[in-house]
């Protein structure tokens, strides 16, 4: 096919051959098969921020630090350099994030560098070299999608577990080869301990996971992974080798106030009927 704009400097610069495919266009980034020696990789070129679909990238955002405090102050004013490092900050998010999780045991793509907004890695394909299809276009039996529920309970607490919360991770966001699940799409991870959003996020990941595979093993709409594994996190107390029963039970229903209320009137008036009686029997004597 014809080399997009974007990847001419780098089939300019050799790294890469040949533009084979498009493989598809999402929200914030467009995805080709690439050709890279004698390797079939993926770019993922990132759409420019004008083009994004990606909603509340702020939210992703809170937490991150940048060291530079040029680059820092450039970005809070939003002017075309702040813009252009945003821009940076955004796509290089994706790459510490694919590192970090490799490291921490997480199936998710290699990596084979970041340029000019183009991100070079693995392509996930099956045994027979096809493409990995998306969780969502594949069907499983009960055990399995038991199997793979635990699996990707696994790799969230393993993400957690290294300070980071995926932020949009859905069915959408995983493919399966041969091997079981892998984790894609993370330029939005937010700092687990700096974004005040990341336990919803964290939740919301959870609950997407066990819905889905719900569809194919219904006891699983009961579990409470979500609650579970950020109390674990707040107390200090959530490792690699932690665990997780899906169990959780809260430390106590919350105030009822009114109930409350009642309660404190109810002593009050039994003081002051105390005091009364007091009275009457100092009176009587």
């Amino acid at each position: 096919m014809k080399v997009p704009k974007r990847l001419q400097p780098l089939v300019d610069d050799g790294l890469i051959d040949e533009v084979v495919s498009r493989l598809m266009s999402g929200k914030e980034a467009d995805i080709f098969i690439v050709r890279c020696g004698g390797k079939i990789r993926c770019a993922k070129v990132y759409k420019d921020a004008l083009k994004r679909s990606f909603k509340k990238a702020a939210q992703y955002q809170e937490g991150r630090k940048v060291r530079s405090g040029r680059r820092a102050r450039a970005m809070e004013k939003r002017s075309n350099y702040g813009r252009q490092q945003q821009e940076e900050v955004w796509q290089n998010a994706e790459v510490d994030a694919l590192s970090r999780l490799a490291s921490a045991g997480v199936r998710v793509p290699e990596t084979f560098g970041c340029v000019d907004g183009v991100l070079l890695m693995e392509l996930v394909t099956d045994e027979a070299g096809e493409v990995a299809p998306r969780l969502d276009d594949v069907m499983m039996s009960e055990e399995q999608a038991l199997e793979d529920h635990a699996t990707m309970m696994h790799y969230v607490k393993l993400m957690l577990c290294a300070g980071l919360v995926h932020g949009d991770l859905s069915e959408f966001n995983v493919l399966v080869d041969d091997y079981g699940p892998v984790i894609i799409d993370l330029p939005q991870a937010v700092n687990a301990a700096a974004n005040n959003n990341a336990q919803s996020m964290l939740a919301r990941d959870i609950n997407n996971m066990t819905r889905y595979y719900a569809e194919f093993a219904p006891q699983l709409s009961t579990t409470r992974y979500a609650e579970e594994m950020w109390a674990l996190y707040e107390e200090g107390e959530l490792t690699p080798e932690t665990p997780l029963t899906g169990l959780f039970a809260d430390d106590g229903a919350s105030a009822d106030v009114d109930a409350v209320l009642e309660e404190i009137k109810a002593v009050m008036q039994e003081e002051e009927e105390k005091q009364q009686r007091l009275q009457e029997a100092e009176e009587d004597d």
